[in-house]
């Protein structure tokens, strides 16, 4: 009985530093890519605002990141081959690495324990330790790596633009296990694992389709669908390369960009076989799911990129069509879905709109900002 009170006792008791006003937590945090200056500011998304901002991250031109598990720490991927670990509470560099020539991207393994990156020059890709990335694994490629995702089981799956060729790589062991598992197509532009971690989707850009490979296979190869898309149309000029993690999955659809045409692409998610067409306001860039609804967002390629339209993936129409600003790069969502966050490069400010009534609710003043990433993301697979 004592044991039990004394312990009832100290449970009760103040815990020291709870009180502390200047404590945050992590979960409403999120950082906004400023393309032009280096940099990424700091936000709460509750409070609709910057509380800070960290420099000195180098060529943010076509920068990406990704999140550790506990939300605490960003890994920020740079052009110029830059990887640097942000603490998201001290608003610090914890380390920083020039790890290539020219990058694209990265991804985080499912345990947080490894950063892996995709490299143009010199192409392959890199795993460092997360905790202090160092260098764990470096697996050169003949090209140009894309569409870097994680997998469970401290795996990475990664294409090479050059040679079509796919990889799967296994890194739960100290001896890695590289395997190819099948060639995409010619030039895979980008790649993305599905949001249950069920498909591997590639863009060719080489030639007409998409390929998929389904990852849950014991045997997984590659699929090819969609490849009489566009085959009696004129091409059109591809003004932006459509970025892949911002397919969407939704009503048991892939919404796909048709690259270089004014159109969305609906394909069941089983039988990979078309189920509609969506014509669209311009070349279709990001194309985002808003969590807990039938609708999509999508944003697209110069000179049409001041305009945001709201498609309904049961009818396939649009049925919202906004104007937040000039050069629209990016989008990201409240977690549950009630907010839509929409940077405008060439207005230097992030618009937020309440996704019910389309008003907007706040703006947030941004150097050229571009990618909005909250830490929502460190619990999704894929990003």
């Amino acid at each position: 009985m004592n044991r039990f009170l004394s312990a009832t006792a100290l449970a009760l008791l103040p815990i020291a530093g709870f009180a502390d006003d200047t404590l945050r937590a992590t979960g409403d945090l999120g950082l906004i890519v400023e393309r032009a200056t280096g940099s990424v500011l700091v936000i709460d998304r509750s409070e609709r605002a910057a509380v800070g901002r960290v420099e000195d991250l180098g060529d943010m031109s076509h920068a990406s990141m990704t999140y550790a598990p506990d939300e605490r720490h960003a890994y920020v991927f740079g052009r110029d081959g830059g990887l640097t670990k942000i603490d998201m509470l001290t608003q610090e560099i914890k380390a920083r690495t020039i790890q290539a020539g020219n990058s694209i991207g990265g991804a985080i393994s499912d345990d947080g324990e490894l950063v892996a990156v995709s490299n143009y020059t010199p192409g392959g890709v890199k795993v460092f330790d997360a905790d202090t990335l160092e260098l764990v694994a470096d697996v050169p490629a003949d090209g140009k790596t894309i569409g870097l995702a994680d997998l469970p089981g401290r795996r990475f799956i990664w294409t090479v633009w050059d040679t079509g060729k796919v990889f799967l790589g296994d890194f739960s062991s100290p001896d890695p296990v590289i395997e190819i598992i099948g060639n995409a197509g010619l030039n895979p532009f980008d790649a993305v694992v599905t949001d249950d971690a069920h498909t591997y989707l590639i863009g060719l850009f080489g030639e007409k389709g998409v390929t998929a490979i389904d990852l849950w296979d014991d045997d997984p190869k590659p699929v090819k669908f969609l490849e009489d898309y566009g085959k009696v149309e004129d091409d059109m000029p591809v003004y932006k390369m459509p970025h892949l993690q911002g397919w969407a999955f939704t009503e048991g659809q892939f919404v796909l960009p048709a690259v270089g045409r004014h159109e969305l692409l609906w394909v069941d998610r089983e039988t990979l076989k078309e189920v509609g067409r969506t014509p669209t306001h311009g070349q279709p860039v990001f194309i985002i799911a808003q969590p807990a609804s039938p609708y999509v967002w999508v944003n697209y390629a110069t000179p049409l990129n001041d305009v945001v339209q709201v498609v309904d993936s049961r009818t396939h129409e649009v049925v919202k069509t906004l104007k937040p600003g000039k050069a629209i790069l990016h989008m990201e969502f409240a977690p549950r879905g009630a907010e839509a966050w929409v940077s405008s490069r060439d207005d230097n400010k992030v618009i937020i709109y309440d996704t019910r009534t389309y008003q907007v609710k706040a703006e947030i003043e941004a150097n050229a900002p571009s990618g909005i990433f909250f830490t929502a993301r460190a619990h999704q697979p894929g990003l």
